[in-house]
């Protein structure tokens, strides 16, 4: 299972370079997609919205130039029949106008109508033959003429006469800055003329509602069709209500969803002469230039775009956000998985490398203890008399070497705590109802070797007490106290009192080669060891160790 798991995180192991940075990579990379994709989709739509705008601006400036062609087509043929008749009567002209131009409101024209061309002394004999033609006894020429050599384009006739056309009867066209100016550029040049912006006077008691007017001068001719004289004869005109105009042909543009406007020039609000406008303008714009008559005319075409994005655009971004954080979950799904399978392949190698260790470490101890059972029993041998001598000697030692294995052992062989070891190697010569024995001293912990060393010395001084010391007769005592000379170096000081005389040994026994070569080479350091007669003193310097000392053979050296 170990090497299946070791196979598939190698596998996966390019996951986990970037556990934080990759998932939102990807996560980034997506909405980037999507953002992308909905930008090109609101692209799109904005060059198709673009092109059927154009479409639809080039379609209305075409309506407008035709609707503009078609009023200026039936003011020549007015101007043919003027011109080849001296005298139209005004019913004559109203059959004319009838016949010729009866869907004149479909072009946004109001009228048709004719301007004689004359003089200020004229004007007496003009009124009567206008008041009689037109039975209008009241009307006039409107304004007085300033001189008798004055010029005037007074308006003679209108079709169809409504009440509102006949207040422009008697008007004097020549008279209005604007209406001027158009009627001498069609003298001039003999060919339609257009006004610029005015007010009707039909629509003299409206609001502002911006109108223009066609001329077309008509000349006194001969058989052959040439001009008599350079004045004109007179004018066949239209009066255009440009709102009209431009809604004869802009009714429905678009479906109300684009904004147009009618300039005469260049775009401006000085310039402006009708529009057909619908709420949040501000799309995309189209311009588009006609000649009508003499003039250049401007629609601009704006689109009602909505604002925000399109719902296609929409759907796009609100699916590609989802399949991104879907993408987002299940990488990080699987980065965890595999951080998961490295961690437990650690854990593994880490299990591995514990029990390598404390087969070590068993091995090493096992050895120590061998040595030590081998020294002690090579020792007691030599020492023995006879062979209960031996046998009684070897067993106490051995069981004074469990009794610390098993303190050791239930510590899990990390440290031995020195009240411990000493309460363990006197627990048999302890009685509660007495205090022959006295231990004291600060806590204080010993590695697990060290401990080993302190028990046997203890025990070798605790066999010597109850055989020849304090420990034989009732009245002897035994203090075991120790302190810290350093926070590295604990010493113990045993002494006995009360016990028989004390006289030094003839021959060193097994305890005294015990204390002074086995405890003192494994302590690395000497014991002092004294008979005096007033009882036996010892004392033994023990390492004390750090928490870290206590590690397992080959991490730290104990």
């Amino acid at each position: 299972m170990e090497r299946r798991l070791e196979k598939r995180v190698r596998n996966q192991a390019w996951f986990l370079r970037y556990p934080g940075g990759l998932p939102f990579a990807l996560f980034g990379f997506g909405l980037l997609v999507t953002v992308l994709a909905a930008l090109n989709i609101e692209q799109s739509d904005s060059r198709t919205r673009r092109l059927e705008l154009d479409r639809d601006a080039t379609a209305l400036a075409g309506e407008l130039q035709r609707k503009a062609t078609e009023n200026i087509a039936y003011l020549n043929a007015a101007a043919s029949l003027l011109s080849v008749s001296e005298h139209v009567s005004p019913q004559q002209f109203g059959r004319f106008v009838g016949d010729l131009s009866a869907n004149h409101l479909s072009r946004g024209a109001l009228a048709m109508g004719w301007i004689r061309w004359i003089k200020g002394r004229d004007v007496p004999g003009f009124e009567n033959e206008l008041r009689f033609i037109s039975d209008q006894p009241g009307v006039s020429v409107q304004p007085a003429p300033k001189s008798p050599d004055s010029s005037l384009a007074v308006v003679e006739l209108l079709e169809p006469r409504s009440p509102i056309n006949l207040r422009a009867l008697g008007f004097d066209m020549y008279s209005e800055p604007a209406r001027k100016d158009a009627i001498d550029r069609a003298i001039r040049s003999g060919r339609p003329a257009v006004s610029g912006k005015v007010q009707l006077i039909q629509d003299a008691d409206l609001a502002a509602s911006p109108s223009v007017l066609i001329f077309i001068p008509v000349f006194r001719r001969d058989s052959e069709g040439e001009r008599i004289n350079s004045a004109p004869k007179g004018f066949a005109y239209t009066p255009l209500r440009v709102q009209d105009f431009l809604e004869t042909v802009g009714t429905g543009f678009h479906h109300g969803q684009a904004s147009a406007a009618l300039y005469d020039g260049p775009a401006g609000p000085a310039h402006l002469l009708a529009q057909l406008a619908y709420p949040n303008t501000g799309g995309n714009r189209i311009e588009r230039s006609f000649t009508f008559g003499d003039r250049v005319w401007k629609l601009v075409v704006t689109s009602n775009d909505a604002p925000g994005l399109t719902l296609t655009s929409v759907i796009v971004l609100v699916g590609g956000s989802v399949v991104s954080l879907l993408l987002l979950a299940l990488i990080m799904v699987v980065i965890g998985r595999a951080a998961d399978d490295r961690r437990t392949l650690e854990m593994f190698a880490a299990q591995e490398s514990i029990r390598t260790s404390l087969t070590r470490e068993l091995n090493h101890r096992v050895k120590n203890t061998l040595a030590n059972v081998l020294s002690i029993v090579a020792l007691t041998r030599r020492r023995a008399v006879d062979l209960d001598d031996f046998a009684e000697g070897l067993t106490g030692r051995v069981r004074a070497l469990s009794a610390t294995h098993d303190l050791l052992s239930q510590r899990d062989w990390r440290d031995a705590p020195v009240r411990d070891v000493v309460m363990s190697e006197l627990a048999p010569y302890l009685d509660p109802s007495d205090n022959h024995v006295v231990i004291a001293g600060p806590d204080a912990v010993l590695a697990p070797r060290d401990a080993l060393s302190l028990g046997l010395a203890l025990h070798e001084l605790a066999t010597n007490a109850a055989k020849y010391g304090a420990f034989s007769v009732p009245e002897g005592r035994v203090e075991v106290r120790w302190n810290l000379l350093n926070p590295g170096l604990c010493e113990l000081d045993w002494r006995e009192s009360g016990g028989p005389p004390v006289t030094a040994p003839a021959r060193r026994g097994f305890g005294l080669d015990l204390i002074e070569k086995i405890v003192s080479h494994e302590l690395q350091s000497p014991i002092d060891l004294r008979f005096d007669r007033s009882g036996v003193t010892c004392v033994v310097r023990v390492p004390v160790r750090s928490a870290t000392a206590f590690s397992l053979r080959g991490q730290t050296t104990d």
